[in-house]
């Protein structure tokens, strides 16, 4: 029995789906359920009603997503070093700081932070929707982060 074989038989057994982002290696990608980004898999996940256990393959932060998303389901991160730079560019505690210097400025984050960093924030965005959330918040000024590409994109 191959590697490829051992993974689909253990697959089926625990009801298990594997979610790849797009840059996962083909292999990983051919023996995956699911290949997109992390918000379309994170949707995935939630619209996958017989799995019980949810191997996301890509960084943390995709994984506490589909986590947050799917409460009553057991997700797998196959690296616990599989980490997002960009992800770990800021943390909780700096947001605390930033609402307590401006406690009335909206704080907006880009969906690439970790779970206890989102926790902090008013509303999360992705990258295909940055320029509608602004739009549609009551305020001229907010706090946004990490990406600060993003952030000269919307402004």
């Amino acid at each position: 029995m191959t590697l490829t074989d051992e993974i689909l038989k253990l697959k089926r057994e625990k009801k298990a789906i594997i979610l790849a982002h797009n840059y996962q290696r083909p292999e990983i990608q051919d023996i995956a359920d699911y290949v997109g980004d992390s918000i379309e898999l994170s949707k995935r996940a939630m619209e996958e009603k017989d799995a019980e256990i949810i191997l996301f393959s890509a960084v943390d932060f995709m994984a506490e997503s589909a986590a947050i998303l799917n409460p009553d389901k057991k997700v797998l991160l196959p690296s616990q070093g599989a980490r997002c730079p960009m992800a770990q560019m800021l943390r909780a505690d700096e947001v605390r700081r930033w609402k307590r210097k401006y406690p009335k400025m909206p704080v907006l984050l880009y969906v690439n932070t970790l779970a206890e960093v989102k926790a902090e924030c008013d509303v999360c965005c992705t990258s295909a929707n940055a320029v509608k959330v602004v739009n549609a918040m009551d305020s001229d000024t907010l706090l946004f982060g990490p990406d600060h590409n993003l952030a000269l994109y919307v402004q």
